[in-house]
């Protein structure tokens, strides 16, 4: 099961490296937001340092949907996704390597990329080692829940719009304690009740979210 689980991975991984420009635009993309956030706000230090925690997440929230519409869907359109369907593994390794893949590609880059723009943000140096944490919690936890809108759009016309009203009110409570956590630590409060509740949302994404996304799948394909 897992020489399955770690070939689905490196097929994916080949494929994102040949198609390159998927990865590099959500990062542009991520660039570019909280860049237009901080000219739309100004040039004020004290305004965009409070505000720094919230730009970054609801960016890298935005830019991490990016390219979940395309997470299953070529797949599908190739027949891949009918032959992992019908392999003797459960396709919930399938979707779970996909999603490890999908967090590789895009999660990982922008959490590189975060501290660079923290500091642009003119965000306080106290909060720059838990923005890190968090986003290592949240944004695998953004990946699992993307997966089970992917699945459900599969096959539908305007996938894009569908999956954002789908996944995006799911998204809030992950935003709203990951952004409470770099704030806490910032003002000197305690911050451990926040990564504890971010690492249950994790857990429970973990567990249910590739039964779900397989589940989506299944019915799609059939």
């Amino acid at each position: 099961m897992m020489g399955v689980f770690g070939a689905i991975v490196r097929r994916d991984l080949r494929l994102a490296l040949r198609q390159g420009m998927d990865s590099v635009m959500v990062v542009m993309f991520f660039v570019i937001a909280v860049v237009l956030f901080s000219f739309g706000v100004g040039p004020e230090p004290n305004v965009l340092a409070r505000i720094a925690a919230g730009v970054i997440w609801v960016s890298a929230l935005l830019a991490s949907m990016l390219s979940l519409e395309r997470l299953f869907q070529i797949d599908y359109e190739d027949g891949s996704l009918e032959l992992l369907a019908l392999a003797p593994v459960p396709l919930e390794v399938a979707v779970v390597a996909k999603v490890t893949a999908h967090w590789l590609t895009t999660g990982l880059p922008l959490i590189l990329a975060a501290p660079l723009l923290a500091v642009l943000l003119r965000m306080d140096g106290e909060g720059f080692g838990i923005l890190i944490a968090v986003l290592l919690i949240g944004t695998p936890t953004l990946s699992l829940i993307g997966a089970v809108g992917a699945g459900l759009i599969l096959g539908s016309r305007r996938g894009g719009v569908l999956l954002s009203l789908l996944i995006l009110p799911l998204y809030i409570p992950v935003l709203i304690f990951g952004v409470g956590a770099v704030d806490a630590a910032i003002g000197g409060f305690p911050f451990k009740a926040h990564l504890l509740i971010l690492g249950a949302f994790l857990a429970g994404s973990a567990a249910l979210c590739p039964w779900a996304a397989a589940a989506a799948v299944r019915q799609a394909i059939e």
